[in-house]
């Protein structure tokens, strides 16, 4: 049985020991994180209650507990400032213990938390400069704690960090465009896109730097996790298979195909043409194969249907136009929740 979480969940402890204010932090205090002033100030407080935590989970038989480290705790200037090492400390305690009790630690190093001054300064994830800041978070997570750590995920869910914050902005940075919101700023059509480019080669150029430099003296795996929702056709139809492909493709495929055979799904160079950035020569060789695992968050499987060739009227299976505008003639997929 595992047990998992993301920082702004249960950290708590925003401002303690040196951490600087993060997306989040930002976002909730600026009224983003729901009407009656929602934050994650306190939250389950595990920055204070770990200890307890832990004994909890090994109470309840929990064998392994995956986990992400707050950027803002070790990083909180990123590369512009030192490591933190009251937030190297404190996971070094929570290893430390969770390795006690028989519990493998299995941590993620970016889970959509990041300090708000990369947002100021690069506009994070929309600047390529931010491949090299998560870099040398990767680095600082692999020297630190790399000799306990066997298992790493370098992004948890990066597909759906960026829908939620570039295509419908409703999570920092809170960037998209009508009529998939109403953001001050953004671009529905094409910044989700180059954030997920920039995600997937800090990805890869992180997993190089592990298996070159760290995996051979520690022993460890790194690989992604990814949100997988399953697509089966509506009929039995030719043109419904090839629209259940379609939509894997665009949802689970983005982050699969890279990762494993380094480079995009046809499906994604064939709708998207130009607008999807092209991986160069040496980043599909350090992309190839730049997983050892996969870890897959599996909500649901969804009917699919054919709307690039058939008729879909806008009422009936619930009807929805999947991805962006400009694939609606392309894409378009009537959905279905089984």
């Amino acid at each position: 049985m595992t047990l998992s979480h993301e920082v702004l969940q249960v950290e708590g402890a925003y401002l303690e020991d040196s951490k600087s204010l993060s997306n989040w932090d930002v976002f909730c205090h600026s009224g983003g994180c729901g009407e009656n002033g929602d934050n994650g100030d306190i939250a389950d407080d595990h920055y204070h209650l770990f200890l307890r935590d832990i004994e909890e989970m090994y109470s309840l038989g929990i064998q392994a507990y995956k986990f992400s480290v707050s950027w803002c705790r070790i990083l909180p200037r990123g590369t512009f400032g030192e490591v933190n090492p009251a937030g190297i400390m404190f996971y070094n305690k929570i290893i430390d213990n969770l390795i006690l009790r028989g519990i493998v630690p299995f941590v993620t190093i970016y889970h959509a938390e990041f300090p708000q001054k990369l947002e100021d300064k690069y506009g994070s994830w929309l600047n390529p400069e931010m491949q090299e800041e998560f870099l040398y978070l990767a680095e600082v997570c692999f020297k630190s704690f790399g000799d306990r750590v066997k298992y790493w995920i370098t992004i948890n869910e990066a597909k759906l960090i960026v829908e939620y914050a570039y295509l419908w902005g409703t999570t920092p940075p809170s960037r998209c465009s009508e009529p998939f919101g109403k953001c001050f700023d953004g671009n529905s059509d094409v910044e989700p896109i180059i954030a997920m480019h920039n995600m997937l080669l800090a990805h890869g150029r992180a997993a190089k730097l592990y298996h070159e430099y760290f995996q051979p003296k520690q022993g460890g795996s790194v690989g992604l996790t990814v949100y997988a929702d399953m697509y089966e056709p509506l009929t039995d139809r030719e043109l419904d298979h090839e629209a259940a492909k379609r939509a894997f493709a665009f949802h689970s495929g983005w982050t699969f195909d890279p990762s494993i055979f380094g480079d995009y799904p046809e499906e994604l160079k064939e709708c998207l043409g130009n607008a999807l950035p092209s991986f160069s020569r040496d980043e599909k060789n350090f992309m190839k194969n730049s997983v050892d695992f996969i870890c897959i968050n599996h909500y649901s499987t969804i009917y699919a249907k054919d709307c690039t060739n058939s008729s879909c009227p806008a009422t009936g299976n619930r009807a929805i136009k999947v991805l962006w505008r400009r694939l609606e003639s392309v894409m378009t997929c009537s959905l279905v929740n089984r």
